[in-house]
């Protein structure tokens, strides 16, 4: 069986749609569709129904699936082994983080391991999704979490500090009760806000962190924020209530068939660095409270 046939079966097992696979396969819709029907034509046998909905696999489709899986697990494995081996500190290496951390712990420092490591070919990858490391879509990820995955290797760098923020246009105007600003998912008040501002009134829901800030910035409410972000916005101002301390931490990560590779390690000891020198902003440990 060729493992590029199951690449293409598996893209559109996943997504359902010719487009999607297209996308993620970097192809043509056009290219998935004459491959998947290449594929059912050498196997003799109908892989996917064809709806307005989109690709559904028929039970012939789900019995290739178990196998095809298998294949994607051990090309990955050998695809890490092999780039495991390089000892040269050059050529490409894909680092990811989320938009926020890249955007102001990492990226304002980079210059310097350019200049290091002017053969690394650095390539950052933001956003909120989460890239796999197992799959090699990233070799090194930068991640804000309290429990990593288990087949990944690294360290917690610093513990995540938390703050209840709002703009100094806000608390100059205030009225009460507060105005909150909270996540979509949190169906009732979170902690902080029932310990604090019980009788707060909830004006916005977000679903990410950038958002949030944004809408503390400009004066809706009352936001909790890790400090390493609204610490840095003049507008903000960090009220001296006390919070239950986060189990969150920064995290270097890196898959273990990795650790071995110069590049990989030498950019894991940069990083770890950066983040080590920004402790204080990290930590909670650079404003002043609003009283």
């Amino acid at each position: 069986m060729n493992w590029d046939d199951m690449r293409f079966f598996l893209a559109l097992a996943r997504t359902g749609t010719v487009s999607a696979a297209g996308r993620e396969l970097l192809v043509k819709h056009t290219t998935v569709a004459r491959r998947i029907t290449a594929l059912e034509q050498r196997l003799s046998t109908r892989l996917f129904d064809h709806s307005k909905e989109g690709y559904v696999m028929t039970q012939a489709g789900e019995d290739l699936h178990e196998h095809a899986v298998q294949m994607e697990t051990q090309a990955h494995a050998i695809d890490r082994r092999i780039f495991g081996l390089d000892n040269q500190l050059g050529g490409p290496l894909k680092l990811t983080a989320s938009y926020d951390v890249l955007t102001r712990l990492v990226i304002p420092h980079l210059g310097l391991f350019s200049r290091a490591y002017p053969a690394i070919d650095l390539e950052l990858q933001g956003g909120q999704g989460l890239a796999d490391l197992n799959a090699r879509q990233a070799d090194i990820a930068l991640r804000l979490t309290d429990k990593p995955p288990e087949y990944l290797v690294g360290k917690k760098v610093l513990n995540l500090r938390h703050g209840i923020y709002a703009s100094l246009d806000y608390l100059q105007k205030l009225t009460m009760p507060h105005n909150l600003i909270i996540y979509i998912d949190e169906t009732g008040l979170p902690e902080w806000a029932q310990k604090n501002f019980s009788d707060g009134k909830v004006v916005m829901r977000v679903d990410e962190v950038n958002s949030m800030h944004a809408c503390a910035a400009q004066g809706m409410g009352l936001a909790r924020l890790p400090c390493f972000i609204a610490d840095l916005d003049p507008r903000l101002k960090r009220l001296n209530v006390s919070l239950t301390p986060s189990s969150w931490g920064v995290w270097v990560l890196m898959h273990v068939d990795l650790k071995a590779t110069a590049k990989v390690r030498a950019c894991k000891e940069f990083i770890e660095d950066i983040i080590l020198q920004q402790k204080a902003l990290v930590e909670g440990e650079s404003s002043s409270y609003f009283k």
